[in-house]
């Protein structure tokens, strides 16, 4: 291209004008993997020589691995490299049968194999009925070694609240990226702490608008602290299962109350119970059982699932509450980010609590998330109307 004197004055001049325009920033719409990389190691915290193995799904965060495992290196662990599940939904003309022995047999092996590894990290589509997950959580309840669990989105993570749809998988992914990143570890540990502190030797009361009244006491059992920290030194204080499996994003406290303490009503918003609408549903609970069911329709599905599970499961599970200011319930297209970690959001949930340090089994669990509950503990209002209050 041929260009005068009066071209290059004139792009000369444009360049000029276009430097002195402000650039707004753009929002990230991608994942940043090397970010997210190095805040798994933080907070696993390897020591030099630890041995440091990834579980994942083919086809899930692959993008991820390569900087996690650089970064574990760079950290002086030793890298173990990666061990892949088998990726669902199996073809429909495989034996399940032979699926199931092959599962237990190779639990078995891997048990054996990984008896020496110190940490692992469980990647997105990563689940405990993988056999290598099982095997893990073998190893974690004889006390040895130490996990994170990084679900994102893959196990049905995000929830939507009744008439409200859930936003796009970008708009999680971004939610979620942030709470990773972002979340001030040491202050969620210092509110967490301050709660379980409040809650020993307390009557703990919720109450919301719809008509829960709930009352329990914990006595001596063990709260799970989910403040992202899953450092040796922490892990190997744990008592049960959950305190050597760390969850991130996190934020929520986690503890089976004195199954003979909980006594009172849960009242559920617009919710679902063996597949089909249940509304108006009441729950009555006494001395941790469910004792009486109500319903303005669909009282014959909660009976429904409550009849197919092990009589054992009927009972209330766990208190959990999130403290988590970056997984709150947005207020404008609200839903339920990760698990209900957000602050203010309250689970209730029914059914097996042994991982918790509970006394009931089954093998059922059914979660109940609450985000307009009011949480007092002894004369203290934690939470008021689904925001937390101190």
């Amino acid at each position: 291209m041929i260009c005068s004197a009066r071209c290059v004055g004139a792009a000369t001049l444009a360049a000029a004008l276009l430097s002195a325009v402000p650039v707004l920033a753009q929002p990230r719409l991608t994942m940043d993997w090397g970010a997210l990389a190095e805040r798994l190691v933080t907070q696993l915290a390897p020591t030099p020589g630890e041995r440091i193995l990834l579980v994942a799904r083919p086809g899930q965060f692959e993008e991820l691995i390569p900087p996690l495992r650089y970064a574990l290196m760079r950290a002086g662990a030793v890298d173990l490299g990666v061990v892949d599940v088998i990726a669902e939904p199996y073809p429909v003309d495989w034996d399940g049968a032979l699926l199931a022995r092959g599962r237990d047999a190779s639990r078995a092996v891997y048990r054996d194999m990984l008896r020496g590894v110190d940490g692992a990290i469980m990647l997105p589509g990563a689940r405990p009925d993988h056999a290598v997950y099982a095997a893990l959580q073998d190893l974690l309840r004889a006390g040895s070694g130490r996990t994170i669990h990084f679900h994102w989105t893959h196990n049905g993570s995000a929830f939507p609240l009744p008439g409200q749809p859930l936003p796009g998988r970008a708009a999680i992914d971004a939610v979620y990226q942030r709470a990773v990143l972002e979340t001030d570890y040491a202050g969620l540990t210092a509110v967490q702490s301050r709660f379980v502190d409040a809650l020993r030797g307390a009557e703990v009361r919720v109450a919301s608008p719809l008509g829960t009244d709930l009352r329990f006491r914990i006595g001596d059992r063990p709260v799970n602290l989910g403040d992202g920290d899953a450092s040796k030194a922490r892990t190997d204080r744990g008592v049960i299962l959950i305190d050597r499996e760390i969850e991130l994003p996190a934020g929520a406290i986690r503890v089976a109350p004195i199954e003979t303490s909980v006594n009172g009503v849960i009242a559920f918003p617009p919710s679902q119970w063996d597949g089909r609408p249940v509304t108006g549903l009441m729950l009555r609970i006494e001395a941790g059982r469910v004792a009486g069911v109500s319903a303005e329709s669909g009282r014959e599905a909660v009976e429904a699932e409550l009849a197919g599970v092990p009589a054992e499961a009927r009972a209330f599970r766990e208190f959990a509450l999130g403290f988590n200011p970056l997984l709150a319930v947005p207020e404008h297209g609200p839903w339920i980010p990760y698990y209900g970690y957000g602050a203010g959001i309250v689970r209730l949930s029914l059914g097996d609590n042994s991982e918790l340090g509970g006394a009931v089994t089954g093998g059922y669990v059914r979660w109940n998330f609450f985000t307009d509950t009011t949480v007092t503990v002894g004369g203290d209002v934690w939470v008021r109307d689904g925001r937390l209050v101190r």
